[in-house]
């Protein structure tokens, strides 16, 4: 029987790459990561989706004021808004959590190797990658090897899947289509990216601006803007 791990955060991305992997694989478990982030809503939207999609074994992990920073995820740092993705900010985006994707990679691995899983999904992407160095397929490829060796002791253990690295968001807005079918509505309801932790989303955030952006050009509604006042 085949088996898969998915690093599951109740976003967007997250959420398309378990549908993927529960389509790939026989089983998958999932891991969901309490780092301190200012709000639970998220959490709870990982737990959600976990059920909806039928995954079984899903471990919630306990890892606050472990990281820390400027970045408003986990500080109080006020979080920037803006009025449309052409008034975002260049170089690295200040809710850029330092070192956050190389812990939940390490984490990730430690829990396949004990539960006897060698593939690994997450949904980070190159779109994301002028604000956040650690979604580059570059850092990507270095983990898997620095997890390999460390692990194994060999290039060849885990794999780690990226199947949003090349997309934009409206084609993984697509592709969550596809992979979900008449669930897509159900599942994508369920899911959160508002960095300010608003239910349906503030519209304003950088994470809400290029989700509501990649659903335009998409050509889909969202199913979270029903919340929205």
């Amino acid at each position: 029987m085949s088996k898969a791990l998915v690093i599951l955060s109740g976003g967007q991305d997250s959420t398309t790459c378990a549908a993927i992997a529960c389509q790939q694989f026989d089983e998958v478990c999932a891991i969901t990561f309490d780092y301190g982030q200012r709000h639970s809503i998220e959490i709870e939207s990982a737990k959600d989706v976990g059920f909806r999609l039928g995954i079984k074994q899903h471990e919630f992990i306990d890892i606050p004021h472990i990281l820390v920073g400027s970045s408003p995820l986990i500080s109080s740092t006020r979080l920037g808004q803006y009025d449309s993705a052409e008034k975002l900010p260049t170089g690295v985006e200040p809710t850029f959590v330092y070192g956050r994707n190389l812990l939940f990679l390490i984490l990730a691995a430690n829990r396949a190797a004990a539960w006897g899983v060698t593939d690994i999904f997450t949904g980070l992407s190159g779109e994301d990658f002028g604000g956040y160095p650690d979604c580059r397929d570059v850092f990507v490829e270095a983990m898997q090897l620095a997890l390999n060796q460390g692990f194994y002791g060999t290039p060849n253990g885990f794999t780690i899947h990226t199947p949003l690295m090349y997309l934009t968001k409206a084609s993984s807005v697509k592709l969550a289509v596809d992979v979900l079918g008449d669930r897509f509505n159900e599942i994508f309801s369920l899911t959160h990216t508002c960095y300010a932790g608003v239910k349906g989303g503030c519209g304003k955030c950088h994470a809400c601006i290029l989700r509501d952006r990649g659903f335009t050009e998409a050509g889909i509604k969202d199913p979270i803007w029903s919340f929205r006042v």
